[in-house]
């Protein structure tokens, strides 16, 4: 049963209920701390967990690289060949992996694409100028399929594009404050 106490997620399990928090120091990379809590709700750090990566299947290894390189500005952080199962990982991102979340590219090589299902959403990527980060990617040849303007219901500026696989990439305008 989840409940809420004092404003805290839990799972009561028995005495003792599981607390996750986010980021409890306020760093982007600390990911979620992980709490047992006694029937008196007390406290006790039992693990940290963070979040690595988010694993993408690429049809073409090179031009998923070229966009996510060239186009979003990411680095390439590393790529390994596994001949025996016949696939590739590239791992790609805007900081180190031990620093944050990164996108595993899975290269498949006998696979050309792949159906994207209905339970894919989309990446978030925060941009300091949406409109300008859509001008690069049409510029440059890529597909914007929202255009950058203030949400739905709301004031934050969004725009989506999507990569050459079809994987929908959501552009966050940063708040200034």
């Amino acid at each position: 049963m989840f409940g809420l106490r004092a404003g805290v997620p839990y799972q009561k399990t028995g005495s003792r209920a599981a607390v996750v928090r986010s980021n409890p120091t306020g760093d982007r990379a600390s990911g979620m701390t992980a709490f047992l809590v006694d029937s008196h709700f007390s406290t006790k750090p039992e693990f940290t967990m963070r979040l690595l990566h988010t694993m993408l299947r690429v049809g073409d290894l090179d031009r998923s690289l070229k966009f996510y390189t060239e186009l979003l500005g990411m680095k390439l952080l590393r790529r390994d060949d596994y001949p025996g199962g016949r696939f590739t990982l590239a791992f790609v991102g805007y900081t180190d992996e031990s620093e944050g979340a990164v996108l595993e590219l899975t290269h498949n090589w006998d696979t050309q694409a792949y159906d994207l299902g209905a339970g894919y959403g989309h990446i978030a990527i925060e941009v300091d100028d949406a409109y300008a980060a859509c001008e690069k990617i049409k510029a440059q040849g890529g597909t914007v399929t929202r255009e950058a303007g203030p949400m739905k219901h709301g004031t934050t500026v969004i725009a989506f594009v999507e990569d050459p696989d079809g994987y929908k990439i959501e552009f966050i305008q940063k708040k200034t404050r």
